[in-house]
């Protein structure tokens, strides 16, 4: 492999390799991007290894950012993670960040390949559940407590499930995912045009979940919940926006419940941005969520948000002021919490306020930049 030439940058920026091994685009994703793009605006050297013909590296390369392509197999992959280990010492990285959890085994023993001076290791977290979850014989406990410098977690409550699975705290740190707020501000307000095209009425209310159609989501109890919504105000239709493995589970759901001339299932769309200033009420139902970005999009949009006390969901969302909280798997609630939106308006306009003002104050993508900058700083301030 030939070496990677990156810009000079200030001392105090170590040079980054970023590892992604997905082959879809989920939110994850995208905060790779922004996190990509922040460190080079501020002048500090990365290197992004992803699939090749992803939507990861394509998106990265159209921006300018500098990619290399990488055949991945899975987390056992030792022709990849040797590959990695040549890039590495190519580009004298300082660091590498792994973004996945295939990524974090490749990354783990491409360093340990270099012996006692190897480059720290990043590893992102984004799931709230345990490590042993899909544990082999216990193994994850072995994988999370040897080669990894540090674990940087997109909300608190990941953070303490790592805690509780025996992480040393010095190890754990919590950097919250961002949005990138003006994206949202420079969206077209198309709200008649994008009602219009999702068949919805003028005088209906319309409401709507933009996720990965994954059982962790929960979009079946927002399916579920809406019987009880269309009986109190049948007025009012619910687009489910995004793909994924359960689509087809949930269409025949709406058809099983009678709900499906209120239901929409348009897919995969690009101007989501445009769709959440359009909605009447944002709902994020899952059972299990790292932090939710989609929710985030919600709240800048100045979207009424509901949300579950899933995983980190309750730091953005404070029930009864940014938004409206409810139990996990319960569609009832969530039916309650959504009328009680859509019959109090001033409600909702003061809600969606408040969640707009604490996602600009606490959940920006420069603070996500910054964040997770000064982690690599520490790492290596003692070795230089």
């Amino acid at each position: 492999m030939k070496p990677t030439t990156l810009r000079a940058a200030p001392a105090s920026a170590p040079r980054v390799l970023h590892l992604n091994t997905e082959p879809t685009w989920r939110g994850g994703e995208q905060q790779v991007l922004y996190l990509l793009e922040g460190l080079r605006a501020r002048g500090a050297p990365s290197l992004l290894v992803a699939q090749p013909g992803g939507p990861m590296l394509e998106r990265a390369r159209a921006r300018g950012l500098p990619a290399r392509a990488l055949r991945m197999r899975g987390e056992a992959d030792l022709l990849a993670a040797l590959q990695l280990h040549h890039l590495l010492r190519a580009g004298r990285f300082e660091v590498v960040h792994a973004h996945t959890s295939h990524a974090h085994t490749l990354a783990a023993l491409a360093a340990a390949l270099f012996g006692r001076r190897r480059p720290k290791v990043v590893v992102s977290r984004r799931v709230d559940f345990s490590i042993y979850r899909r544990s082999f014989f216990g193994l994850n406990g072995l994988k999370y407590r040897h080669g990894v410098d540090l674990y940087v977690t997109v909300s608190e409550a990941i953070r303490q499930v790592l805690l509780g699975d025996g992480v040393p705290a010095e190890r754990v740190e919590c950097v919250h995912s961002g949005i990138d707020v003006a994206k949202i501000d420079g969206a077209p307000d198309r709200r008649e045009a994008l009602r219009a095209a999702l068949g919805v009425p003028p005088d209906h209310a319309l409401i709507a979940n933009v996720a990965h159609m994954a059982d962790h989501k929960g979009q079946r109890y927002l399916v579920e919940a809406m019987p009880a919504i269309l009986a109190a105000r049948p007025r009012t239709v619910c687009a489910i926006v995004g793909d994924g493995e359960l689509r087809g589970e949930l269409e025949a759901l709406a058809a099983r419940l009678g709900v499906t001339g209120q239901m929409r299932f348009p897919g995969f769309r690009e101007d989501v941005p445009s769709l959440l200033k359009a909605l009447d009420v944002f709902v994020m139902p899952s059972h299990m969520e790292g932090l939710g970005t989609s929710v985030l999009d919600a709240m800048a949009a100045g979207a009424p948000v509901v949300g579950t006390r899933a995983g980190g969901m309750p730091e953005s969302i404070e029930d009864g002021v940014t938004g409206l909280l409810c139990p996990v798997r319960d569609a009832p609630a969530l039916a309650a919490a959504v009328l009680r939106l859509l019959g109090d308006p001033a409600l909702g306009r003061r809600l969606a306020a408040a969640a707009r003002a604490r996602v600009v104050e606490r959940f920006s993508t420069d603070a996500m930049v910054d964040g997770t900058l000064r982690a690599y700083r520490r790492l290596v301030g003692g070795r230089r």
